[in-house]
């Protein structure tokens, strides 16, 4: 379907009117590449940017990496653990300490904060996907801004969403979000890798997922980051079945999350279009979009 420039310019300007946003932010875009440590300063920007979005009376929700990365470099480690055993004792050190420093910037702002660990079966059992909602809810209700990652200390092969790209967009569709802004360390999608390919063009609107574009992109994995680009074309999928707009942007200047809702035509945008019947469950269960890529 051809859609004009100005539809596009016109989608975009309607960013400020939505009322319930999730930003997922990547363990590359929250630390310097040079040491691999948090880096304090973009941390600060972001807390201050989603309190306003907060203070604008909008929900929001902050699905966070960096928890391995975090403890990786609190135990001197200088590669990925390989060791589970080892890769989850760096996520229980650094959980602690990234949401530490989490709820000290947003207390800096008067705003409170909350943690929420997941795995897959917390969204597999209905009880539990139920009672993960009901606190959602319950949350925004208090104003809370609740901060997710995956719960990487117990989570095994089986139970575990591979990525926060993945986890972010079922976090949109269960709380039936209206954005997702993935924040990566890539403006957005190319047509190839444009770390390896000059020639790579770059697609700032798509409209609809097809299997072309699910087998163009065949993902990469950074030396902090879990997740290529074949992850957020899945979680495009799920996002924009669920009936909410997602945005693949550069998390380099946190303040690009501003630029969006200034309508900027900035990052790829992949537009809703709410299937009639949406089943969350079917997607959690299905491999290329529940399981690790």
């Amino acid at each position: 379907m051809q859609v004009h420039r100005t539809d596009i310019q016109k989608h975009r300007k309607s960013f400020m009117d939505k009322k319930r946003i999730v930003v997922k932010i990547g363990s590359s875009s929250l630390t310097h590449p040079e040491t691999g440590k948090i880096n304090l300063v973009k941390m600060e920007r972001l807390v201050r940017i989603l309190t306003d979005l907060r203070n604008m009376g909008k929900d929001v929700v902050l699905v966070s990496s960096g928890s391995i990365a975090v403890g990786r470099q609190t135990f001197n480690l200088k590669e990925k653990p390989k060791e589970k055993a080892l890769s989850q004792a760096c996520a229980a050190v650094g959980q602690a300490r990234l949401i530490m420093i989490y709820q000290k910037f947003f207390a800096e702002y008067n705003q409170m904060s909350a943690q929420i660990l997941m795995t897959k079966d917390t969204m597999l059992n209905p009880i539990s996907r139920e009672n993960a909602l009901n606190t959602f809810e319950k949350l925004f209700e208090m104003s809370v801004i609740p901060v997710v990652n995956e719960n990487d200390t117990v989570s095994t092969d089986e139970i575990e969403f591979g990525d926060n790209d993945t986890l972010s967009a079922i976090v949109t569709a269960l709380i039936d979000a209206d954005l997702l802004i993935l924040l990566s360390d890539i403006d957005g999608l190319f047509t190839d890798d444009p770390n390896v390919n000059p020639d790579a063009k770059f697609i700032d609107y798509v409209d609809y997922i097809d299997k072309d574009l699910e087998d163009m992109c065949k993902g990469s994995n950074g030396a902090f980051g879990t997740g290529g680009m074949a992850t957020k074309i899945a979680a495009a999928k799920i996002a924009t079945d669920s009936g909410a707009d997602m945005i693949i942007a550069n998390g380099h200047d946190v303040h690009i999350i501003e630029d969006i809702f200034e309508g900027k035509n900035v990052g790829t945008l992949f537009t809703a279009h709410k299937i009639k019947d949406f089943v969350l469950l079917d997607y959690i269960k299905t491999p290329q979009y529940g399981g690790k890529e």
